[in-house]
């Protein structure tokens, strides 16, 4: 797979069925990614994912997704401005396994979608990633993330942690 062969735009709400089978896929894969489980995220009813959807472009926040030529959802990524917060944070990230690694470009297209987009908001992007996802870790650092200290407890199992890490934006 190369860059031509997908693109990366934000959601509207008239992706809501795509942006749904998405994040169910995502929980399934990779459950600790995320600060949602796979049983509560199928009991949102079709109003909740046509609002997370229509949360595409916004002044506080972006939600990409990435679209093969023939209509395939690759991956997504969203980024967002939290209350009090003052640099953007990466979050809801996914890359379907067929579609992952450099090769593919999906993850660089993403991210860089998402930092230009981070980089009218402030000079820094942080995320916060799972201790025990080794993977996660190493594909950001890859991509100059570096971990800044800051650890919080794992919202759904606080007997694990999260690390923050961040990457300076120009």
């Amino acid at each position: 797979m190369t860059p031509r062969d997908f693109q990366v735009r934000p959601t509207v709400e008239d992706d809501w069925p795509q942006v749904k089978a998405l994040r169910l896929e995502m929980l399934a894969d990779t459950p600790l990614a995320y600060l949602e489980t796979l049983d509560t995220a199928r009991e949102h009813p079709d109003d909740f994912w046509r609002a997370r959807a229509g949360g595409g472009w916004r002044e506080d926040g972006i939600n990409l997704v990435a679209i093969a030529g023939d209509g395939r959802w690759l991956g997504t990524m969203a980024c967002r401005m939290f209350d009090g917060g003052v640099e953007p944070y990466l979050v809801g990230v996914y890359v379907a396994p067929g579609a992952r690694g450099s090769a593919a470009g999906v993850t660089d297209a993403l991210l860089s979608a998402i930092e230009e987009w981070a980089s009218t908001k402030a000079s820094g992007l942080l995320l916060d990633v799972h201790e025990d996802n080794a993977a996660a870790r190493r594909a950001y650092a890859k991509r100059g993330f570096v971990e800044t200290g800051r650890t919080i407890p794992y919202p759904l199992d606080p007997r694990s942690r999260e690390l923050q890490m961040r990457k300076s934006l120009p």
